[in-house]
């Protein structure tokens, strides 16, 4: 009797797992639906990735269709029929036939396209209590309206030199505007390196905290013209702090 039961059982077992596969897991295996074009030119070159410096690492053949998964900017991400991806730039897929035969159109990059990004990178100058100021700088958005920053500064002054690290909080809090203000709260140090012709003066690192407001203006559709204040608290050994006014513009780019 046993023997008889024990494969009568696993086969409602069987089935009632079948069931429920057929119930939950059928529509996550659908597959989601893409616009498709035909290749019609001699070949279509797929890129690692969206822009000019990725490499070239596979072609399609006309008369190939693939399908198109979304798009950063003027470049789209494409899908052959045997699962290669790679991205191919908007001047060749424009050259493409849909499946009717029909020219291929794409709208032009919008203004959206700003707050799709991820990372963004670049270069200010400016004023640091007297002192000259450069920074390089390298964020990444969380969301569209809050992103984090690492920054290095160099500041030359009379008397002394001094370099910068921080990391930074940024809120963005109307990241569709072209002209977008925004709001940074951060803490670091500073390595302050004295003149030789001082007295009594010898190297020493302070930790650093900074508060500011800026804009960033959109120029194009990769370049940022970027401006901000930031007031900085310099915790000294001493009892009291130092606070240092700074004003500092540059140049951006997003990816």
């Amino acid at each position: 009797m046993i023997t008889n039961a024990w494969p009568h059982s696993c086969k409602l077992v069987l089935v009632s797992i079948l069931l429920l596969e057929s119930l939950f897991c059928a529509p996550a295996l659908a597959e989601e639906e893409f616009f498709e074009v035909r290749v019609a030119e001699p070949y279509l070159e797929m890129h690692t990735g969206p822009g000019r410096g990725y490499p070239v690492y596979h072609v399609v053949d006309r008369g190939e269709l693939v399908k198109v998964i979304k798009r950063r900017t003027d470049w789209f991400m494409v899908r052959t029929k045997r699962g290669k991806e790679g991205w191919g730039k908007r001047a060749e897929m424009e050259l493409t036939l849909t499946p009717n035969g029909e020219s291929t159109k794409f709208a032009e990059a919008e203004f959206g396209d700003f707050t799709r990004r991820r990372w963004e990178a670049g270069f200010l100058a400016g004023d640091f209590e007297g002192a000259n100021i450069v920074s390089a700088y390298a964020g990444y958005y969380l969301t569209q309206n809050l992103s984090v920053e690492l920054a290095m500064s160099q500041v030359f002054g009379n008397f002394s030199d001094a370099l910068t690290a921080s990391a930074n909080l940024l809120a963005q809090p109307f990241p569709e505007w072209r002209l977008s203000p925004y709001f940074l709260l951060g803490i670091g140090a500073i390595y302050t390196d004295p003149n030789v012709t001082l007295v009594n003066e010898q190297d020493r690192t302070e930790q650093i905290s900074n508060v500011g407001v800026g804009v960033r203006w959109y120029l194009t559709r990769r370049f940022i013209l970027r401006a901000e204040y930031q007031n900085h608290v310099i915790f000294q050994n001493k009892d009291d702090n130092q606070e240092i006014n700074e004003w500092k513009a540059g140049f951006a780019f997003f990816f």
